[in-house]
């Protein structure tokens, strides 16, 4: 490193602290060259960057003949004005991403380039909504050649935990939509975390230092607390299920009725409101007590002689009783499956069916088995005489079904026999 360089860089430090001497800087001093690289190839206006990535890329994507002539350069981007092209083709060469051979006369990739444009082509292949899979593959691929990078896992662990408090506002706000959103977005999110899990099963065999085992139970206990989010969704769903308000006959609630109108253009809802709300009334601040002095002093001046006539009937209106709001599909058929059992249960067998979403209900509902105090649709699960009895070697069983891979082993059973 030059001395003005050091200079400058020693500006952010306080007196007598060498830079290369700080822990949390020393590596990213000892990659100054890839990082020098990397600030040359964005360095600028975003015009000119977006040409210098662009002809970097194709330059790197022609597998079969890595080497370049000038003519087919000039030849492959025609479409860009020669002066620029060979302004951007002198950048990369003078900052060593694309070198010269003098004798060939050609030119080609340097490593340094290839690099940026492999880091490159792994940002591209994830948009913001996938950045939790970004982090999951950069951990399968460092596993893959033998380099798991901590920083990756303290990645992953704060997107987690980001992840949760999302979820956990989304249950708090309360909001249909937002729940919906939130179980939409978790089962997109269970599909990376799968794929994350394989790699940390497959590292834990082999042994991991004490940092990259601390932070990979915080991982893994993070993603458990997700996956119970599962059902926490529906019963809050389930909730909101049963209040809706009923508009008609046909079924037709006031969440689907707000469902679609999140749905419709502006342009529809102003063409639905035409005639009914284009006259908005303004509003008058005035006292209460004025106002009434006021009235009262303007009818009996400007009115003296007015009539009193009595009010019109009231129209007919034609009065709908209240719909019965059926329960959840799943605790029908829990409490059909379950009333009458007399001998233990397979805890799978009761639960698995459907999907993920479908069995990780049913299994929050058999914890109202034997409560007093529940909600009246709850009752006829909770009077029947069973309860749930857990496997004492807290294995995992083999599922492999309607989206359960394993879940951890019981029984549902009579209450009788507890005291045997």
């Amino acid at each position: 490193m030059s001395v003005p360089e050091d200079n400058g860089l020693a500006e952010f430090f306080v007196a007598g602290v060498e830079p290369a001497d700080v822990p949390q800087f020393f590596p990213l001093f000892a990659a100054k060259p890839l990082i020098g690289a990397m600030i040359a190839l964005f360095r600028g206006g975003d015009d000119e960057v977006m040409v210098r990535l662009m002809v970097l890329r194709e330059i790197g994507l022609r597998a079969e003949a890595p080497e370049w002539s000038p003519r087919e350069l000039q030849s492959h981007f025609a479409f860009i004005n020669s002066s620029k092209l060979n302004t951007v083709l002198g950048r990369l060469r003078e900052h060593e991403l694309l070198l010269w051979d003098n004798e060939r006369h050609l030119y080609r990739l340097s490593s340094a380039g290839r690099m940026m444009l492999s880091a490159l082509s792994s940002l591209l292949n994830f948009n913001t909504e996938q950045d939790g899979e970004f982090l999951a593959a950069q951990i399968a691929a460092g596993a893959a050649v033998g380099k798991l990078s901590p920083e990756a896992l303290a990645h992953l662990l704060a997107r987690l935990a980001e992840l949760e408090e999302e979820f956990s506002q989304a249950v708090t706000s309360g909001s249909e939509f937002r729940l919906r959103e939130a179980q939409t977005r978790l089962e997109a999110v269970q599909k990376w975390m799968d794929k994350a899990n394989q790699v940390m099963r497959d590292l834990a065999t082999d042994g991991l230092d004490d940092s990259t085992w601390k932070l990979s139970q915080q991982i893994g206990q993070r993603q458990s607390r997700l996956m119970r989010m599962s059902s926490v969704f529906q019963r809050e769903l389930a909730e909101i299920g049963r209040q809706q308000v009923h508009l008609s006959h046909g079924g037709l609630s006031s969440s689907e009725l707000a469902g679609w109108l999140k749905q419709r253009s502006v342009d529809d809802l102003v063409e639905l409101a035409a005639g009914q709300l284009a006259l908005t009334p303004e509003c008058t601040f005035i006292l209460p007590d004025v106002m009434v002095d006021n009235t009262e002093e303007f009818v009996a001046r400007e009115q003296p002689n007015r009539h009193v006539s009595a009010m019109p009937a009231p129209a007919k209106v034609e009065y709908v009783d209240d719909i019965a709001l059926e329960p959840p599909y799943q605790l029908a058929a829990l409490v059909r499956l379950l009333a009458g059992l007399e001998a233990p249960m397979n805890l799978a067998d009761g639960i698995v069916g459907g999907n993920f979403s479908d069995a990780s209900y049913r299994l929050s509902l058999l914890s109202f088995l034997g409560e007093r105090n529940v909600d009246p649709e709850l009752a006829p699960l909770a009077e029947l005489p069973l309860r749930v009895r857990w496997d004492e070697s807290l294995e995992l069983q083999t599922i492999g079904r309607d989206e359960i891979a394993a879940m951890s082993g019981g029984h549902i059973e009579p209450q009788q026999e507890k005291n045997t």
